[in-house]
């Protein structure tokens, strides 16, 4: 039995958005797992989005993802009918909702790993072990010190406590988790505009006015962003985890496809125009 190019593009394409989809229960995963620390009595419902803010982030970027796929790939022209449509723009301006306000989130995180004070009389991380202090070894990642893992973490001589968690760092490390800190807030507002960029197009498409120059100057302002967003996938893969790494390239792949099927959308234009004027 010969598989079609066309039948293995679908079929790597949709097990890339399933993977994506994924990647929700692993963020959700990840950062449960650090609330246990951030908030001892429980995550409340102002907190929430502080909270899961990648969680939430990436859940909506998958509705987002599937909403760009029904309207660039999926649906023929004469399905989008006007409930049809008012019911992707109503979906999709709910996903842009939760993904400005997550945006807030890792705002909210970058100052929360700010925020932090030198440990007065610490020299020593295993004067902690009795208080129930962690170490914080990664962004939003912490370990509980014990008697076995204490001279482990670090050499230095003084260490900062964070103002929001019962955990401490050494200044290097610090440094490290401020840096990835701020990778998330550029990546997630580079990742805005990407998506305006891309509601753009598709709204011009749309109109037939997706031509010459306007063209041009969205694929050069795309270079631009979709660079910067393979460099944060670059760093969190040398210096992030494996996770953020992992999410940061499956999303390029994923909005590569939308691309290639505004592109392919565009082509078929072209070829029903030329076929109405011959």
């Amino acid at each position: 039995m010969n598989i079609s190019r066309y039948t293995l593009y679908q079929v790597f394409k949709y097990t890339l958005y399933l993977f994506l989809a994924m990647n929700v229960y692993w963020f959700y995963r990840e950062e449960s797992a650090a609330n246990v620390l951030l908030y001892p009595d429980g995550v409340r419902l102002r907190d929430i989005i502080d909270a899961f803010a990648a969680t939430v982030d990436t859940a909506a970027w998958v509705v987002l993802l599937l909403m760009f796929e029904l309207e660039t790939y999926i649906l023929d022209d004469r399905h989008f009918t006007r409930p049809v449509t008012w019911t992707l723009h109503s979906l999709r301006a709910i996903c842009y909702g939760f993904i400005a306000y997550a945006v807030l989130g890792y705002v909210g995180n970058l100052q929360s790993v700010l925020d932090v004070s030198t440990m007065a009389g610490v020299s020593d991380l295993c004067t902690l072990v009795s208080d129930g202090w962690s170490y914080s070894h990664d962004l939003e990642e912490y370990t509980l010190l014990t008697a076995a893992n204490c001279g482990s973490f670090s050499t230095a001589t003084t260490f900062l406590e964070f103002a929001d968690a019962k955990a401490v760092v050494d200044q290097a490390g610090h440094d490290a988790i401020v840096r990835l800190a701020w990778v998330d807030v550029i990546n997630a507002v580079v990742w805005l505009a990407v998506v305006l960029i891309l509601e753009i197009d598709v709204r011009l498409q749309e109109k037939g006015l997706y031509e010459g120059l306007v063209y041009r100057a969205s694929n050069a302002i795309k270079i631009v962003l979709y660079s910067i967003l393979f460099a944060a996938a670059v760093y969190w893969g040398f210096y992030g985890d494996f996770v953020d790494f992992w999410d940061a390239f499956l999303w390029l792949l994923a909005f590569f496809f939308i691309e290639m099927n505004v592109v392919e959308w565009r082509h078929e234009t072209h070829q029903e125009r030329a076929a109405a004027s011959g």
